[in-house]
């Protein structure tokens, strides 16, 4: 039996079963939107975590001329009543707006054109619909014509744009005497994609009356289904509408269809031989709250589980967060005050934090403070976290979800910090001349001033190994700034791999070791320190390279105090 191929970027639902991919089976999703019925549901969810998957599924299930046989054992099949009823019945408009993007607003819409155009193009059979009149005909042509004979650019007008999506629901009832399902995938995709391009109030202005179109005034609309990553309210994207139901990360409903649950996890494990990674793949890549489920980013298990079966024991590595854009964080962090680098101490350090978290964002609230900047952390699957205040329903305690995320934000914090230090040039030249100097107490004196601008790492839970790295990586970046130095990091120097090595034009080479106390204890560190620099004879290695002197330096580190010695 040939083994089930791992779904690594696969969102349609029907290649899982043609061509043979591992299916996590989500497919009572389907029974519970129908038993919580709501004309319009909005599902925000984290990048990544199965929203086009569950969407491309819903299509498949409702869709006239669909294939039952695509959903042949999964568990809605058991539901006999509810198959007979609503499988394959339904006319299905099926959209994703994620492509929906350009520098300036022409462009992104001329690229909405062409995702509702081709949405369109799959009905062609309407233009010889005896069910449609004239008028009709003309109608879907509005929606297909291209501008030119063998111009793909589509041709239509801003009216027919705006009303497309409803204009299509009514031609769909009249050929099939049937209410439409509408289904619009990563709908806030060009409000993000406008507010980075500078033409936000226009796409707000569009999205607001293409939604009120399709789902207040449409008499052909049976229900709608959207997803995204947040809640645009605030903008009357969704004015007027009767009682849209919003299902976000702190719901309790469908809090098991987004992401893998543990037991989602172990089935996969165990079917391809892994299950010895449990807890790795548990430490990196579990940990997200939806509801009262915990669940994993399914990105990254699959990833991982693929890299496995290739090569045993690879280390797991960051896949969801190189997939998301991290600019978020690091705007946070260039805001941050000395409260908000308190905060993200504590999240670093493997604590929580408690805040209003809004769930009724606009983009233009990201930039307002710092507070509201949270919220989209939590939204957007940075941070994670769960209700505490049983008086504000908008109070969540927030915490870092996973080894991946951690490693973000630490990457990002070093980014930050090199910004912020770099740009003063003079005081980083002077700390800098320190090392060749031989000057330990102004060494000492500014790597703590430097120490108090960054982050601490003092959490427990985190390996000393990760501790040294925080404190390297910083230490690293400050002598990196000097042009002229050969600045060296775990460089072969002697009989192993010295922390850092320099060697400067005046043919002056710089060892140091670096060493965190657990203990608190500096002194012992930095002796130890230096005893490993001669054991393991780093000197040695830049005498070869041609260094005339050697200065040898042990520094340890404790949370944000620091110790500098020489040999």
């Amino acid at each position: 039996m040939v083994r089930k191929k791992l779904p690594i970027g696969i969102e349609n639902f029907e290649e899982f079963s043609t061509e043979n991919f591992y299916y996590v089976d989500k497919t009572l999703f389907i029974k519970e939107l129908l038993q919580n019925w709501g004309k319009v549901n909005l599902f925000t969810r984290p990048g990544r975590f199965g929203k086009s998957l569950n969407m491309s599924m819903l299509k498949c299930f409702f869709g006239i001329g669909s294939e039952p046989m695509l959903f042949d054992g999964l568990k809605i099949m058991q539901e006999k009543s509810l198959c007979e009823k609503y499988m394959g019945k339904f006319p299905v408009i099926s959209i994703s707006l994620k492509s929906v993007d350009g520098l300036k607003f022409d462009s992104a819409m001329a690229a909405l054109r062409t995702v509702i155009g081709n949405e369109a193009g799959r009905f062609r059979f309407l233009r010889e619909s005896p069910e449609l009149d004239a008028d009709d005909r003309n109608s879907y042509n509005q929606l297909v014509s291209v501008e030119a004979k063998g111009n793909s650019k589509y041709a239509m007008s801003d009216d027919a744009l705006i009303d497309s999506l409803k204009a299509l629901s009514l031609l769909l009832e009249k050929h099939y005497g049937q209410k439409v399902i509408l289904l619009i995938d990563e709908y806030d995709v060009p409000l993000d994609k406008a507010f980075q391009a500078g033409y936000y109030n226009e796409m707000v202005n569009l999205i607001r009356n293409l939604l009120g179109n399709a789902l207040k005034t449409n008499d052909s609309l049976y229900f709608a289904v959207l997803t995204g990553c947040l809640r645009i309210s605030k903008e009357s994207i969704f004015t007027g509408l009767n009682n849209p139901k919003v299902h976000t990360i702190s719901d309790l409903r469908y809090d098991e269809y987004f992401g893998f649950t543990d037991a989602d996890v172990d089935e996969l494990l165990e079917f391809y031989g892994l299950s010895s990674y449990k807890d790795m793949i548990r430490d990196w890549y579990d940990g997200y709250r939806f509801g009262d489920t915990d669940v994993y980013c399914p990105w990254d298990v699959i990833n991982y589980c693929d890299e496995l079966l290739a090569a045993p024991g690879t280390p797991p590595k960051n896949y969801w967060a190189n997939t998301s854009g991290n600019d978020l964080v690091f705007r946070l962090l260039k805001k941050a005050d000395q409260t908000t680098k308190d905060e993200v101490e504590e999240l670093l350090n493997g604590g929580k934090i408690t805040k209003k978290v809004s769930q009724e964002l606009t983009y233009r609230d990201i930039e307002d403070s710092v507070g509201n900047v949270w919220s989209v952390l939590y939204a957007t699957g940075y941070l994670t976290g769960r209700h505490v205040d049983q008086a504000d329903a908008d109070i969540f305690s927030l915490w870092i979800p996973n080894g991946e995320i951690h490693k973000l934000f630490y990457e990002l914090v070093e980014d930050w910090f090199r910004e912020v230090t770099q740009s003063d040039t003079e005081r980083i030249n002077r700390f800098c001349a320190a090392f060749p100097a031989g000057d330990m107490e102004t060494i000492q004196e500014m790597l703590g001033d430097y120490l108090w601008d960054s982050i601490s790492v003092r959490d427990t839970a985190v390996r000393r190994n990760m501790k040294e790295n925080f404190y390297h990586g910083m230490l690293l970046g400050l002598l990196r700034s000097q042009g002229s130095w050969l600045v060296k990091s775990n460089a072969e120097t002697g009989e192993g791999y010295s922390d850092i090595s320099i060697q400067t034009p005046e043919r002056l080479g710089i060892v140091i070791e670096l060493k965190y106390a657990d203990d608190g204890n500096l002194e012992k560190a930095c002796g130890e320190a230096l005893e490993q620099i001669e054991e393991k004879k780093y000197a040695e290695g830049l005498k070869r390279r041609g260094m005339k002197k050697i200065i040898e330096y042990g520094i340890a580190f404790c949370e944000k105090e620091c110790m500098v010695v020489m040999a």
